[in-house]
């Protein structure tokens, strides 16, 4: 088979059982990762398809994994169908909390991957194991945060160890909860320090984006319940608001 492109990525899927929340966050040297990568649906299960990606992996594995397959055995299915699947890197964690990860023969040195107790971990084309081993370890290290912080608090920690053999360029994290759209999906497309600003953006949404979200319309509440606080504070020009952010354009 001839030399496939790789792509550098590295990512990790986990969820939080007791909060009912699923998600990705994800760093590459590509443009606009969060386009490609991340998965994710609530009390499924979620799924990062990177290396030289199948973007049907997301699909795919998200209806095997309403199907009650485990996340070794969606991992098993896919890549056994997939003649590329060699030049593949996939993590997976289930509805369950179980996890899976996968790292085909053909990815670039470094490339691996780790698991643990509702988490995956994976990378490839990396200075060294220290990159997944830090997403690893910070995940079970955060142990009581919210989701989304802890995915983040793993990129930074991932960056810091190494990270991309070839640089940074995009970053993204996602995040489902018990709503059929996602409670936070933040991406970075293209910038000298992703996962810096992925983070300086996360603290902006999490004093506007976030409370609006909580106010929404649900399928028990189809009108939702928008604080009058919140209504009001997104009349105010953004850099005016809780968090700043924005140039008032």
């Amino acid at each position: 088979m001839a030399e496939r492109p790789i792509v550098a990525t590295y990512s990790i899927v986990a969820c939080d059982l007791e909060a009912e929340q699923w998600g990705v966050s994800v760093q590459s040297k590509f443009l606009s990762v969060g386009s490609v990568v991340p998965w994710a649906e609530p009390h499924v299960g979620a799924i990062a398809t990177q290396a030289y990606a199948n973007p049907r992996y997301g699909p795919n594995g998200l209806e095997l994994l309403r199907q009650g397959l485990s996340a070794q055995e969606i991992v098993d299915r896919l890549t056994s169908e997939d003649d590329g699947r060699d030049h593949r890197q996939l993590g997976i964690v289930d509805g369950r909390g179980d996890a899976a990860t996968y790292t085909g023969t053909g990815c670039h040195d470094w490339a691996g991957g780790r698991t643990g107790p509702c988490f995956a971990a994976q990378g490839n084309i990396l200075v060294s194991a220290a990159t997944v081993d830090a997403l690893a370890e910070t995940f079970e290290a955060t142990a009581g945060k919210p989701l989304a912080k802890r995915l983040l608090d793993c990129l930074a920690a991932a960056q810091a160890a190494g990270g991309d053999k070839r640089g940074r360029q995009s970053a993204a994290v996602l995040v489902h909860h018990v709503q059929d759209y996602p409670y936070l999906s933040l991406r970075v497309d293209e910038h000298a320090y992703p996962v810096a600003e992925l983070r300086r953006v996360f603290e902006v949404a999490r004093c506007q984006l976030m409370p609006f979200i909580d106010g929404m319309p649900t399928r028990e509440d189809p009108i939702g319940k928008l604080p009058k606080s919140i209504a009001d504070m997104l009349m105010v020009p953004p850099p005016f608001r809780p968090g700043g952010g924005g140039s008032g354009l």
